[in-house]
Parts: structure tokens; C-alpha cells; sequence
């Protein structure tokens, strides 16, 4: 990852959400990794027990997929998602917060990617057709990776 004033704003924007998040997810392991200063290494690694595990990978591969062209309607995508985690039984506070991983998450990566000419790979658009398919069918199965 390039060592620009992007890069560093992208981190302390890691730092604020890492903050926000705590509370009573602050057990979680998400909210120590997500200060990495590489977002898409956290969000693909992120463990899938983790409860943001989920707002995480379906945010990462939003705004994969918004960057690299692909057609489809990222709010509708978000809303889908939330509607899935309500029907799951969530709290409201729960919900909060998972919303605030999913709206940071969308944010910080396509800020750190927005630059990055080369971004959209043959293989890294092959790895975000796969998962932005399966979350589009409803299944938001923590399970997104990086083309290697």
C-alpha cells in the first residue's frame, strides 16, 4: 500500500471507527484488527465468527464491485443486507453498530482503492463477481477473499 496522506487519513479513519464500534462488540476481534493500515487485508481476514464479520466482507465487496464497474445497485445491496440482519433477530443497538461497520467499511476502502489504476485485476474482478453473486442472491456467508 502506497505511503500516502490517502493512506494515512484512511488509517486514522480506522482509529475513529474502531472507537465507535466499541461497546458491546468491543470483544469482538474486529474492532482491534480494523486499525490495520491495509482495510481490504482486515476486511478479507476478518474472523467469521466475528459479528461485524458480515457488514464487513458484504461492504468490502460493495465497493470492490462499485470501483471496478460492476452493474448492480449497491444501496438496494446494503438494504438487503440490513433487512437480513433484522430478520436474524439483531437489536437495535446491534443494528447501529452494524450499519456504522458497513458505512465505514464502504467508505474507507474506496477511498484507499479510488486511485489505484490497476485495481480491477482479470482475477481480483473474477474474486468480486463470486461474492458480489452470492451476497446479491442472499447469502452473506463471511467468506470473501482476495485473488491471490
Amino acid at each position: 500500500m502506497r505511503g500516502t496522506t490517502q493512506t494515512h487519513a484512511a488509517y486514522a479513519a480506522l482509529v475513529i471507527a474502531a472507537e465507535l464500534l466499541a461497546g458491546p462488540l468491543s470483544g469482538c476481534g474486529t474492532v482491534g484488527s480494523l486499525t490495520s493500515k491495509d482495510p481490504e487485508q482486515k476486511a478479507r481476514n476478518v474472523a467469521s465468527n466475528d459479528p461485524l464479520a458480515r457488514p464487513t466482507q458484504v461492504a468490502w465487496t460493495s465497493a470492490r464491485a462499485s470501483y471496478c464497474g460492476f452493474v448492480f445497485d449497491p444501496a438496494r445491496l446494503k438494504a438487503n443486507y440490513m433487512a437480513s440482519e433484522m430478520q436474524a433477530g439483531n437489536t437495535p443497538e446491534q443494528m447501529e453498530k452494524i450499519e456504522r461497520a458497513y458505512d465505514y467499511t464502504l467508505e474507507s476502502v474506496t477511498a484507499t482503492i479510488k486511485d489505484n489504476l490497476s485495481y480491477c485485476s482479470t482475477e481480483r474482478s473474477a474474486a468480486i463477481r463470486v461474492d458480489l453473486n452470492r451476497y446479491l442472491a442472499g447469502d452473506y456467508t463471511p467468506s470473501a477473499r482476495l485473488a491471490r
